[in-house]
């Protein structure tokens, strides 16, 4: 017997599409969830979708219209389950218009469930604005957990994993990523990044002149066919990633905490500075002797300064 749906709306039930992977037991075991009017935020899976919740699928089988980033991505999470639901996009060049509307269906007393392209939303999209004014308008807000890419990659870094802080995207220009990174040299958490395939090289060679050369994990493409986790020092990942180009897919970086913290003395700088300049530019050199000594890189590069002076 095909599992069975119960469609609100039309008071009825209907059959699973045949070409659904799901079991027998997925809507039939007595414990279906029936949503109750108000925002829904859902996370979807960012890659296999049998990772997606039976929660989840309760609540995006039975919602009035679902919002979400991408219509063509959420088609295939829907197509894939035999959901028919209405879909809208929101996302942050249409949020400001379209939000008005939404807010207006939840007041009405709809079901609108709200999903990223992948993972949990509201994390870095527009989710926030829209939750902030249906709680304002006194709405019922409701979060389901579920994939996210910040954790999964965090489990799979191989670091100290027991406090972490998610860092979001680094700005892109360069002296702006260095001075937001430099901001959590002596945080001693994991810390976790999104990034672009094509800043991935200029971020790792930031995250070690700021951070020193941590371990750390590079992770792509989780939960999909060609998942792939590299760990190692932030210099080793930055020199593999500068030999063999940007990769492909979703990106996510995880960085350890800090170790000891045992400052050089200036004699030891010196040394390292001296050796570093033989063969290096004065950035490269700074950027090498911070990472290694804890000293601050300002003060690095002025000893660095006055070392090539005297020269």
């Amino acid at each position: 017997m095909l599992p069975r749906l119960y469609d609100r709306k039309k008071g009825q039930e209907w059959a699973e599409p045949s070409g659904a992977a799901m079991t027998s037991k997925l809507f039939d075991d007595g414990f279906r969830f029936v949503p109750t009017p108000g925002l829904y935020l859902v996370a979807t899976p960012i890659g296999n979708l049998r990772d997606v919740t039976l929660r989840a699928l309760d609540v995006l089988g039975q919602a009035d219209v679902i919002a979400c980033e991408d219509t063509r991505v959420t088609q295939r999470l829907l197509q894939r389950y035999g959901i028919d639901v209405p879909v809208i996009s929101y996302h942050d060049h249409n949020a400001q218009r379209v939000r008005p509307g939404i807010i207006r269906r939840l007041k009405s007393g709809e079901i609108v469930a709200v999903c990223s392209d992948a993972g949990t939303p509201l994390v870095s999209d527009p989710g926030y604005k829209l939750m902030t004014a249906a709680i304002a308008e006194g709405i019922a807000v409701n979060a389901l957990p579920g994939p996210s890419s910040t954790l999964t990659a965090l489990l799979l870094a191989g670091v100290p994993c027991e406090r972490f802080l998610f860092l979001g995207f680094p700005p892109s220009k360069e002296k702006r990523r260095r001075e937001y990174l430099a901001a959590f040299r002596d945080v001693d958490t994991a810390l976790v990044l999104f990034e672009g395939a094509s800043r991935l090289v200029a971020t790792l060679k930031a995250l070690a002149a700021e951070l020193g050369d941590r371990p750390a994990a590079v992770t792509r493409e989780l939960t999909k066919i060609y998942e792939e986790v590299r760990r190692g020092p932030l210099r080793a990942l930055a020199d593999h990633y500068t030999e063999q180009g940007a990769p492909k897919g979703e990106i996510t970086i995880v960085v350890g905490p800090p170790g000891p913290n045992v400052e050089a003395s200036e004699a030891e700088v010196d040394e390292q500075l001296s050796a570093a300049l033989a063969t290096l530019s004065v950035k490269d050199a700074v950027d090498l002797v911070a990472a290694n000594s804890s000293w601050p890189r300002r003060r690095v590069y002025t000893r660095a300064l006055d070392i090539k002076d005297s020269g």
